[in-house]
């Protein structure tokens, strides 16, 4: 990560779990059964103020199963691992879906 982005990800945490919990999927507009690969809990840099100090840090979730399902080798599990983490935080920097779709993270 370059150096005047990766300053801004020194608390942003990236946390591996197995799979998103019902309420997760319910926050990003999902069913049950649909996939979630990846998911940015916190405040993007765009809408942060004096306001938002104190708070709990950003995390980044990347889900285990459902990038395991999309992928079917270990290069494209890296592949996609790398691109999720990216877009995540896209999300960190106040980028939306339609910035990283532009980008190729969408």
């Amino acid at each position: 990560m370059p150096q005047p982005f990766a300053e801004h990800l020194e608390e942003v945490s990236v946390e591996i779990k197995d799979r998103p919990t019902a309420k997760q999927l319910k926050g990003a507009g999902l069913e049950e059964d649909e996939l979630l690969l990846g998911l940015y809990v916190g405040h993007p840099m765009t809408e942060r103020s004096v306001e938002h100090s104190g708070m709990l840090p950003d995390v980044i979730y990347v889900f285990q199963e459902d990038v395991e399902l999309v992928s079917n080798n270990e290069k494209e599990l890296v592949e996609e691992v790398r691109v999720t983490v990216l877009h995540e935080i896209g999300h960190h920097f106040g980028m939306d879906e339609g910035d990283l779709d532009e980008l190729g993270y969408g």
